[in-house]
Formats: structure tokens, C-alpha cells, sequence
């Protein structure tokens, strides 16, 4: 299950996160966009798929991550192929949005729903193996997409996205992909039941979505979350034209964005096995803030040199490492997994926020000064505070969890118990 997980993350965050960058260029010189313009298809796509996401959260809790995967699958390649279609602004930005709600129901919620539910005392570790593969996506998955726009275009590469995503994540998600242990008579971190043993009760604790968003400490997270991806998409989204703008190539671009990417795949597990030997996540985040913030004035003093690149990845290579997992962990710990899909929805309506706008406002920085400076000012001010509100979660206290069910751990997973809290 984790293994298809990976894989299915990698494609996605290949196909969409990693290679947005890749899109910028081309797109300038077919239609005369202005790079904001280019950028705001992105921004306004994540701006629908965050409003989005508390239902399709919703949806997971309460159809399951499987059936919501399968659906996504095939919807994402559909708006993959709509997208090489586009002739028109009008069409960029209405593609994109549908691309993001879609893609939002095979990536980030369902899978790391099922991490939370298939593990428990291994679940940093388990989280960390999941984020390695949104770390492949970009390492693999974008000199492909690269080498694809090179010879057949952009409407090419979409149209390679496309296919890739059905033959890949459909059969991995029937196949391979269970909504929670007991479907296979297992319990979590794939523990079996001992013979002649009974099954053991499995108490399910949390808090239900509407609690959780009555308690500052859900307010507070979910504004550290948003400032720390505002500098850390802002930048990404626009990593490859940099590099352009201070000299590289662009198949020098895409190899430096693919070794930022690539070196997730082992700082990600050592994060993962840092996570379940801390009691409080927002300890490590705060670290990571502070990399990600020294990362961006690395590439502001030195004006993007090469040494200036290298001090760069350096501080890079920490500071992202627990990028995409700190949100999942830090939801689980804090709020349970009774309602976990539903929570985290309703964290990433508001942490997407930063997504939406950063792409946007480093684009109009650019295209009104001609270079990224003040943009690499506004990501490393981002971070530092992302780093303060984290201190400020670290302090308040966490609220109690109440139990939800009792879950007996057999093949049929079978409700023994009454909700007792919402």
C-alpha cells in the first residue's frame, strides 16, 4: 500500500508541482503572456482546489481514499488533456482550476489519510517514505516532462501527463490500495492478530472538524503552514526561470530544480525518522524555517553564482526535507485521526492561500523590475515568520481528544464502540 502511495505521489507532484515552472517560458513566447499572467493560472488553481479541498475531504472520510482516487485518476488526465488544448488566457486559467480540484482528489488528502490510518508508532517514518515520493516526482518525473517539451511542446507534455496518470495510478489504486487495515484482517503498522488471541480493540480518537476550528492552536498552524509554502511553492513555481534570469540554461535549470527535488528522497526519511522521536513537530518545523529563510538570502547575496547555488542547496536540502509532511503530522498529533481528512481540508483551504498569491506577486515583481531579488526578500521574510508562528504553536497547549469509536482490529472491522465525540 505505502509502496503504490509513492509511486502515485510522484507522478502527481512530477506532473503538476515540480514541472509548473517548465511551462512558463514556453508559454510566454507562443501567446506574448506576461509572466504573472502565466503564474496566475497556477495561482487561481490552487485558489479552487483549496476551496475545494474541505469537501473533498469530506468525501474521503466518508466514502473512503480508494474510490476517491480512482475518480480523481481519471478526471486529472481528462483536464491533462484539455489543457493541451488551450489557445486562450480565458482557457489557461479554466483549465488549470479543474486540473487542481481534480488533482487534489489523488494527491495530498487520500494519501496521507491512508498513512494515518495504516500506521501508528511508525507513522513519521511512514510519512517520511510518502513524502520521498513527492521528492521523485521532481527528480524523475520533470527532466522527463523536459525532454518531452523539447521535442513534442507543451501541449505534448500535457498530453504525456494524461496517460501516464491513468495507466499508472488506476491500476496502482485497485490493485494495491486498501482504505484501512482491517479490510485485510491487519492492524496498524501492519501488525497481524496473533492465533487464538481475540481481536484487539482499536480506540479511535479526535476531534471533528468543527471542534478543531474553535481552538487557536488550529488557526495558528494552519497560518505557520500557509507562510511556510508561500515562500516554499513562491520559489519553486519559479526556480527554472531564475535560473534563466542569472545566466543558466534552461536544461541547466531543470537539472538544478531536479537535484533540489532529488535530494528529498533521503533528507525526507531521515526527517520521517526524527518525526516519531520528538514529541512536538513544531520544534523540527521551526528549524526547517530557519534553512529555507537562510537558503533565500544564500541566492540574494550572492546574485546566483555558482558558489552561491551550492551554499543554496545546502541549506535547501534541510529546509525542505519535512516540507510536505509536517502539515499531515502536525494534524494527526494534534487534532487525531478520527476526522483527519475532514481537518486537514479545512488546514489546507487556508495554507494553500500562500500557494495562490506567491506565484503571482514574483511574477509581477519580475516582469516590473526585470529580476527576482525582492522576490527572494519576500520568500526569506515569509519563512521567518512561518518560523515565529511555529514557536507560537509549540507554546499553546493541545487539546484533549476525545473518543470517537472503538474499531475491532478483525478482518471485518466492525464498530464496537458508540462515537462519543461528534
Amino acid at each position: 500500500m505505502l509502496a503504490a502511495s509513492v509511486i502515485s505521489v510522484a507522478l502527481v507532484a512530477g506532473t503538476s508541482f515540480w514541472s509548473f515552472g517548465l511551462y512558463i517560458d514556453p508559454l510566454e513566447r507562443e501567446f506574448g503572456w506576461s509572466r504573472w499572467a502565466v503564474a496566475g493560472g497556477f495561482s487561481i488553481a490552487l485558489l479552487v482546489g483549496s476551496v475545494a479541498s474541505p469537501a473533498i475531504g469530506r468525501g474521503v472520510d466518508r466514502y473512503g481514499p480508494r474510490r476517491v482516487i480512482l475518480l480523481g485518476a481519471v478526471l486529472t488526465a481528462g483536464s491533462f488533456l484539455l489543457l493541451a488544448t488551450t489557445s486562450a488566457l480565458w482557457q489557461w486559467f479554466l483549465y488549470q482550476s479543474l486540473a487542481a480540484i481534480f488533482r487534489n482528489m489523488m494527491f495530498f488528502i487520500p494519501y496521507q489519510t491512508l498513512v494515518s490510518r495504516w500506521f501508528d508508532r511508525k507513522r513519521g517514518l511512514a510519512v517520511g517514505i510518502l513524502g520521498t515520493g513527492f521528492s521523485m516526482g521532481g527528480f524523475v518525473v520533470v527532466p522527463i516532462l523536459q525532454a518531452v517539451i523539447d521535442t513534442v511542446q507543451w501541449e505534448g507534455s500535457f498530453v504525456v501527463s494524461a496517460i501516464l496518470t491513468v495507466a499508472v495510478i488506476a491500476p496502482l489504486s485497485l490493485l494495491l490500495i486498501r482504505d484501512d487495515p482491517s479490510d485485510m484482517g491487519l492492524r496498524a503498522d501492519g501488525d497481524t492478530q496473533p492465533e487464538g488471541e481475540p481481536p484487539a480493540p482499536v480506540v479511535v480518537t479526535g476531534l471533528t472538524d468543527r471542534q478543531a476550528l474553535r481552538t487557536p492552536l488550529f488557526w495558528v498552524i494552519a497560518l505557520a503552514l500557509m507562510m511556510f509554502f508561500f515562500g516554499m511553492f513562491g520559489w519553486t513555481s519559479h526556480a527554472v526561470p531564475y535560473y534563466e534570469s542569472v545566466g543558466y540554461s534552461r536544461w541547466w535549470a531543470a537539472q538544478l530544480l531536479a537535484i533540489a527535488a532529488g535530494s528529498g528522497i533521503i533528507t525526507r526519511l531521515v526527517f520521517g525518522y526524527i518525526a516519531d522521536r520528538i514529541s512536538r513537530i513544531e520544534v523540527a518545523a521551526m528549524a526547517l524555517c530557519g534553512c529555507l529563510t537562510l537558503s533565500m538570502v544564500a541566492l540574494l547575496v550572492t546574485g546566483g553564482s555558482v558558489a552561491g547555488v551550492v551554499v543554496f542547496l545546502m541549506f535547501w536540502f534541510v529546509g525542505s526535507s519535512g516540507g510536505p509532511m509536517i502539515e499531515p503530522l502536525l494534524t494527526a498529533r494534534t487534532f487525531g485521526i478520527a476526522y483527519f481528512a475532514s481537518i486537514l481540508g479545512a488546514i489546507a483551504i487556508i495554507s494553500q492561500s500562500g500557494q495562490i498569491v506567491s506565484p503571482i506577486i514574483a511574477g509581477a515583481i519580475f516582469d516590473a523590475t526585470g529580476q527576482y531579488d525582492w522576490a527572494l526578500v519576500m520568500f526569506a521574510c515569509t519563512m521567518g515568520l512561518s518560523l515565529l508562528l511555529y514557536w507560537l504553536a509549540w507554546k499553546l497547549p493541545r487539546p484533549e481528544l476525545p473518543v470517537v469509536s472503538v474499531v475491532t482490529s478483525g478482518a471485518g472491522g466492525e464498530d464496537a464502540g458508540q462515537p462519543a465525540g461528534g
